[in-house]
């Protein structure tokens, strides 16, 4: 289709609204931007042998849905991309796409699959992988044992005919570990030594570091023995230049290991919202502390759903649902050890060990310093694919979007030229990229200054802020390229139950409507009194027109 130039032109004349030109302009616009882009799928170039995987699962994805997998897979299979983007509105059905995604996979060579998902989310994951996939085998990594699940990953374990999913809780996505030295000590002799508060001479032992293992003593850069007391003060870890092995060892974090399992209980009851000290013992001494640990670790909504002898919930639903709201940043681990998953799988576990990595609500590891953003970059560098479940991919602002791609893609973004320095630092080049993609706000303050040895000048100071956008470029070059939108119109209108509102309209009791008419009264006498002071967001001195939008 071609361009009528003139009627454009005549559009752009009359000063028609934007949301009115691509309503009129749409079809052309479409046109022009798949000759750019061509697609990656189009429904009538199924690729029949995907269907015929999708056509042998206990649940089948709805029309829509299955364009979707077809679509993703296409992109990361046939097209071999590093990563791709499911963006869905809610409710689409994002769980299910990706484990008919992994389906799919699966027929193409790919076996195991990482999944990342909030920890109350995890065992509903579960549920809907084995209810979907014949054949398929879960690990939970989300409990106590999942660093022991991991060693017997590494070890070997038995061999499984049939998909692995891996469910990891996002809490539990952080990387380091807890450490301390470990050493020999070797006296060499005696010193004496005045004691600053009785001013007394006494004698102490002078020794020196060995390693644990080749009983060889350990050597500054002098290669000279390191003094203990020196070497107990260094935040490194450092390794036996003779036999190599490492003069430290991991822990548990505040001594953990030492407590017993009743203490550690009643410590991690004492996190939920409406569990005191008096309220954790009394559950503990009912059910036991196995019992209870076991589900603490298992499945948080079964020890919400706990009931007594009688039958009746230990729990209101009021308790209940302020303990779910905790849920979602919550974890409990007995006895773990002082690994974190992530990062053993980055360690001890081969590169590509997991075939795809699936990551569900993957906008919340949009942040540069967040612990759970960074462990998803290190992930998605271990795996040989990643697809991103979301349904709010842009956060309204272009770095955002930046850390995200940068750990989904890597690849693109550094052949663009947005990488760190050499420092690591991230600063630059995100910042590079907000101006190139994202909108920045150029503020111009200017001040008369002066005093009385020199005339009155003016000095002007500038300063940037980042603001809401992310521009047609970075769409058409980095969002477009790798993303399959779906809404829920799209499914149909038939495939969803019936849903209905009515609004009921409950009159205030004269209580509340006395408090109401106060509050409303306080609130209208600030506002005014703001309003009387001139008391905007505005910065004394500092005039708004100043401001300017580069794009």
């Amino acid at each position: 289709m071609s361009i009528d130039l003139n009627k454009v032109l005549s559009a752009a004349e009359a000063n028609i609204d934007l949301s009115d030109f691509v309503e009129e302009f749409k079809s052309v616009l479409l046109d022009q931007l798949n000759q750019a882009n061509p697609p990656v799928y189009s429904p009538d170039k199924a690729n029949p042998l995907w269907q015929a995987v999708m056509d042998t699962l206990k649940r089948k994805p709805f029309e829509a849905q299955a364009d979707v997998v077809q679509a993703i897979a296409t992109l990361l299979v046939k097209r071999g991309e590093q990563a791709g983007i499911i963006n869905a509105e809610m409710g689409t059905g994002k769980t299910m796409m990706a484990i008919v995604l992994a389906a799919i996979m699966y027929y193409e060579g790919y076996k195991r699959f990482l999944t990342i998902a909030p920890p109350h989310l995890v065992y509903k994951w579960r549920r809907e992988i084995l209810e979907t996939i014949p054949e398929a085998k879960v690990w939970i990594l989300n409990g106590p044992d999942a660093l022991a699940k991991l060693i017997q990953l590494r070890q070997g374990a038995k061999p499984h005919h049939g998909p692995e999913f891996f469910i990891l809780g996002k809490v539990r996505m952080r990387m380091g570990f807890h450490w301390k030295l470990a050493f020999k000590r070797k006296v060499t002799g005696f010193r004496l030594q005045t004691d600053p508060e009785t001013g007394e001479e006494e004698r102490v032992e002078v020794s020196h570091v060995c390693c644990p293992d080749c009983y060889k003593p350990v050597l500054n850069k002098n290669k000279e023995p390191i003094a203990t007391e020196l070497f107990i003060n260094l935040k490194s870890r450092e390794k036996c230049e003779y036999c190599d092995s490492p003069l430290w060892t991991l822990m548990r974090p505040n001594g953990e290991e030492s407590k017993e399992l009743r203490v550690k209980l009643k410590k991690s009851l004492c996190k939920l919202p409406t569990i005191g000290p008096v309220k954790a013992k009394q559950i503990l001494q009912k059910f036991g502390d196995e019992f209870i640990a076991d589900m603490l670790a298992d499945n948080m909504h079964d020890f919400i759903n706990l009931m007594d002898e009688n039958g009746d919930l230990i729990f209101t639903d009021r308790q209940a649902v302020r303990m779910e709201r905790k849920m979602a940043n919550l974890e409990f681990g007995f006895g773990e050890g002082g690994y974190q998953a992530s990062e053993y799988i980055k360690r001890y576990l081969p590169k590509y060990f997991f075939d795809l990595l699936i990551l569900d609500e993957a906008h919340e590891y949009k942040n540069l310093s967040s612990a759970q953003g960074q462990a998803m970059g290190v992930l998605a560098s271990r795996v040989r694919k990643t697809v991103l479940l979301t349904g709010t991919l842009m956060g309204g602002y272009a770095d955002d979007l930046y850390y995200l791609l940068f750990r989904a893609l890597p690849r693109r973004m550094i052949e663009d030229g947005y990488k760190p320095n050499a420092n690591g630092s991230f600063a630059s080049s995100a910042m590079a990229f907000m101006r190139d993609h994202g909108v920045l706000k150029d503020i111009y303050t200017q001040r008369e200054e002066g005093n009385h040895k020199t005339a009155k000048g003016k000095k002007t100071s500038t300063r940037s802020i980042k603001a809401p956008g992310f521009g047609p470029k970075g769409i058409h070059r980095y969002v477009i390229p790798y993303t399959i939108f779906l809404k829920l119109k799209d499914i149909g209108a038939d495939v969803l139950p019936d849903y209905q509102e009515e609004f009921i309209d409950i009159p205030m009791t004269d209580y509340q409507q006395t408090e109401y008419k106060r509050y409303a009264s306080i609130l209208s006498s600030e506002l005014k009194k703001a309003l009387a002071k001139k008391d905007t967001p505005t910065k004394q001195g500092q005039n708004p027109k100043s401001i300017r939008q580069l794009h």
